[in-house]
Order: C-alpha cells, then structure tokens, then sequence
C-alpha cells in the first residue's frame, strides 16, 4: 500500500514537470542535460523531467525601455541634456538567451552611444529641429546591431532635450527679439497699407469730384445753350409775328399807336420814380417824336413788303 502510493506521488510528480503551459506572447528556451533544445511556443507543451529544464524566459510583447538621460557635446561645444525612450521586442528566443548576457544593457549602452555621435554632428539649433532624424539614426543603428541579439528596436524617442541655462536664456532673448521684429514689420506693413488705402481713396474722391464737376458744367453748358436758342427762337417767332403783323392792312396804324403809348407811359414812369427828370430836347414834340420812330418801322418794314 505504502509502495503505491509512493509510486503514485512519484508518477504525479513526473506528470507536473513533463507539462509546460506557456502563456500567449511568451516563450520558454529549453536545455536538455545543459544544451539548447528547443523553444516552447505558447500552450501545452511536453518535456522530459529532470532531463530538460526552462533555461530561459521571454515576453514577445512590445517592451517600452527608458534610457537614462546624458550629456551630449554638440558640433558647435555645446553640452545638451538628452532624455529618451526606446521600443523593443524580442524576435528570436534562442539568439535573446545566448547572443548577449544582458541584451537590456547592451541595447541601452548602443543607444547611449549612438546618440552622442549623432548629436555631435550637429549644432544647436538643428538639434531642436531635427528630432525625426536623430530618432531615425538611432533606430537604424540599434536595428542592425540587435539582430544577433534576436531583439528588433521598433522606434526611439527623445523625451527631453535641455540646454544649460545660459543657452535657454540666450535663445529666449532671441525668440522675445524675433518676435518683436516680426510685431514691428507687421506694424509698419499696416501703417503702409493704411496710407496707400487712403491716398487710392482720395485719388478716386478727387476722380469723382472731377468728374462730377465736369458733368456739372456739361449740364450748366447745355441749360445756357438751351435757353439762349429758345430764347432765340422765341425772338425770332416774336420779331416774324410782329413784321407778319405790320405788312396786314391797319398793321402800321396799330403800331403807331403802341408806340405813342409806351412812349407816354415811359415819360409816366420817370416823372414817378425819380426827383430827377431826364427829357429828350424835342420832349414838347411828342408827336415828331412818334413820327420818327415810325419812320423807322417803316423803313425796316419796307422790304417785307415789296
């Protein structure tokens, strides 16, 4: 009874260390008496107790590995502090157990390294601008020395990049400078464009007071025409009806007789308006008076009425 039941603990014994669950994403590098076997893939795997062992244990996630930050001497002497991070993962079990003692430090210590070659040849200001290229170099860097490692570097990033103090405070007088150039030119742009803005529109206001003038003095020109032919015509249509009239029978009695009219009202209005009489030297001679100017009407009348 006692011999079975030694057998049966010894038979579950073997059972538990013949079975190796490997979990997904993982991988599990087995020896066998001291030498590489295998490489469990995840789920049930089989192993012959006591005979193969786990030698090692890897996660084939992505592994996010954080450099610890140094100072880098850039092309123009000047020390930058550089903080990055890495992304890693492991892409052959076998090369990640015996190519490297500690693929983790070897990764950190190449990244360390490259980045100061690829800082040192470059300056400051490059440096804040070129940051996809300092990843890149890096990253390309990395990739083809991990291969033995069986690790492949995904991406790199800079965290950080910090000047010493007397360099931030020499860029942030270069930034308050530029942008006070930039406030000043964009200052002067507006006043330019206010004073041409304003010129085009007293150029355009003198243009249409001009124009307006011109056309002004076009209608005034046009009215005055206007109006000195009718009044022309008018003269002409008065001075042919009068004439029309004289040559009709009893046409130059009726003249004589509104001549002599206006010639008593004229005297009329003299002696009424003014303390001063002017007279002609025949005014007792009202009559010869009339008489002349008759014979003028006459005389002009003469050649209508032939």
């Amino acid at each position: 009874m006692i011999t079975s039941l030694v057998l049966l603990v010894a038979a579950l014994v073997f059972v538990l260390q013949a079975v190796r669950v490997v979990p997904q994403q993982s991988a599990q590098v087995i020896e066998r008496l001291g030498r590489f076997h295998a490489v469990l893939s995840p789920g049930l795997n089989i192993i012959i107790p006591f005979v193969d062992r786990v030698a090692y244990r890897h996660s084939l996630k992505e592994i996010p590995l954080d450099v610890p930050s140094q100072i880098c001497i850039t092309k123009d002497n000047t020390q930058l502090k550089v903080d990055g991070i890495l992304y890693f993962q492991v892409t052959d079990p076998q090369r990640a157990s015996y190519g490297s003692s500690d693929y983790i430090m070897a990764i950190t210590q190449l990244a360390q390294t490259t980045l100061r070659s690829v800082i040192g040849k470059m300056e400051l200001d490059k440096t804040f601008e070129e940051r996809d290229e300092i990843n890149a170099s890096v990253v390309a860097a990395l990739d083809e020395a991990a291969v033995s490692w069986g690790v492949k570097v995904l991406r790199y990033e800079i965290k950080d990049l910090v000047p010493p103090q007397e360099i931030l405070h020499a860029m942030q007088q270069q930034i308050t400078a530029e942008r006070e150039k930039r406030a000043l030119i964009a200052a002067s742009e507006g006043r330019k464009q206010e004073q041409i803005n304003i010129a085009t529109g007293q150029r355009e206001a003198a243009i249409q007071k001009s124009e307006g003038e011109r056309q002004a003095a076009i209608n005034t020109a046009q009215g005055e025409a206007e109006a000195l032919r009718l009044v022309a015509d008018a003269t002409a249509h008065a001075l042919t009806t009068v004439g029309t009239a004289i040559a009709t029978p009893g046409g130059l009695e009726a003249v004589n007789l509104k001549v002599a009219e206006q010639y008593v009202d004229a005297f009329a209005k003299l002696a009424k308006e003014g303390n001063t009489l002017l007279l002609p030297a025949n005014a007792g001679d009202i009559a010869g008076t009339v008489a002349t100017a008759l014979s003028v009407i006459r005389k002009t009348d003469r050649p209508q009425a032939r």
